[in-house]
């Protein structure tokens, strides 16, 4: 495991970035690396903002690149069917899925990943987390060199993904200035006091949830077991219940939705506590049958 601090270059995601991003590694893979044009033509946006950017395709698991050798961008399988499904990224269950890929992204987003599976505290300022991370880094065993101001900058850029901007600068916001982050949608973090600079963290409504998308998500962490007990969907790191802010009345309004389906059953007899997959679904299966869903051609999910 490694740990990646301020990769984005205080950049957060701006509305457009990931589907031009998309569309530019479609035609070009090397677009990133390319010595004969230059990728802030190709891109039309600044030197620190094309680093952002390739770097965020990988944080939220549209695009991967090797470690080694020619760094080329390819569309991962999720990649692949965001860009010929919903390539502007308007469809919500698109933004949970990518909140997913990003939320339990240890080695890319390792503030992300320490925000919503480790930080405990629902009501925080600034300090509160960068102390409680400070303090994960020295406990890892990958912990390494890390400088302060890269975990301040990320607690900001957090921050910056979830909070839409009308809510942290009323004043200051003009409609054709739209650079909110597209995960601001999700209400996953609110202002507590502007005063006191404390926020929170917010669980949204159980009917935002698409039953495919959260059953991709079990189903990726379920590792083949058929039986997953009530409380590590809710607890346990990278798992439903962590990466949406999910509480536990939520979580079983989107579980009880997902057994309307006949692809769970949740048992609660005899001090249980558990669902039963009933089918043999992966996470790109449940993926394909949510955009199938929204599109019409598939079993309607949802009215």
């Amino acid at each position: 495991m490694s740990m990646k601090f301020r990769a984005h270059e205080t950049f957060f995601i701006r509305k457009g970035w990931l589907s031009k991003g998309m569309r530019c590694v479609k035609n070009k893979p090397d677009v990133f690396i390319d010595r004969t044009e230059n990728p802030m033509d190709v891109l039309g946006i600044g030197s620190n903002m094309v680093k952002a950017l390739r770097y965020w395709l990988q944080a939220v698991g549209l695009t991967t690149e090797p470690t080694s050798g020619r760094r080329e961008q390819t569309f991962t399988e999720l990649g692949q069917k965001v860009f010929e499904k919903d390539l502007y990224i308007e469809e919500f269950g698109t933004l949970l899925l990518l909140q997913y890929r990003l939320a339990s992204n240890r080695d890319l987003a390792t503030a992300w990943y320490f925000f919503f599976n480790e930080f405990s505290m629902s009501e925080f300022s600034k300090e509160d987390f960068v102390d409680a991370l400070v303090n994960n880094i020295k406990m890892a065993d990958d912990g390494g060199e890390y400088a302060l101001r890269s975990l301040n900058d990320d607690f900001t850029c957090i921050v910056n993904t979830y909070v839409p901007r009308y809510k942290t600068n009323p004043d200051k916001v003009l409609p054709e200035n739209n650079i909110d982050c597209p995960l601001g949608e999700l209400g996953l973090i609110d202002i507590l006091s502007k005063k006191k600079k404390t926020y929170k963290k917010s669980c949204p409504a159980a009917k935002a949830i698409d039953p495919w998308v959260a059953m991709a998500v079990i189903a990726d962490n379920a590792e083949d077991r058929k039986e997953i007990p009530l409380n590590e969907l809710l607890m346990a790191p990278c798992n439903i219940g962590r990466v949406f802010n999910l509480d536990s009345v939520v979580m079983l309004d989107v579980l009880y939705r997902i057994e309307e389906m006949g692809l769970i059953k949740i048992n609660r007899t005899a001090g249980l506590d558990v669902i039963n997959i009933l089918k043999d679904l992966t996470f790109n299966q449940c993926v394909d049958e949510y955009y199938a869903s929204i599109s019409g051609n598939g079993e309607k999910t949802d009215e």
